[in-house]
């Protein structure tokens, strides 16, 4: 999978509830009412009411991609972070302790 590569799967998961899956849930959730309000759908209930079947597939929708979102975000820190401190263990030369 190019999104995902198989290398991540040592990470462990993130937590269910994480901000880019609040975050996207909630634009998700947002988008079905404006696309309620947008086509007149809420014309004899109040709006929030009409097409909850969509605002609740938006939301699940919005914090799938939230959570996949998440993984990815943290396999790249990751990845960076490996890099990084790889660099730094073949060349102490460049860091050295400021005491020393």
């Amino acid at each position: 999978m190019v999104f995902l590569p198989d290398e991540s799967r040592s990470l462990p998961p993130p937590p269910i509830v994480n901000r880019a899956s609040v975050w996207l849930s909630l634009t998700g959730w947002v988008a079905a009412l404006l696309d309620n309000g947008y086509n007149h759908r809420p014309s004899a209930i109040p709006a929030p009411a009409a097409g909850v079947h969509r605002q609740v597939l938006f939301a699940t929708v919005g914090w799938f991609v939230g959570y996949h979102l998440a993984k990815r975000t943290d396999y790249i820190h990751a990845k960076l972070d490996r890099e990084l401190f790889e660099y730094i263990r073949h060349h102490p030369e460049d860091f050295k302790k400021a005491g020393i």
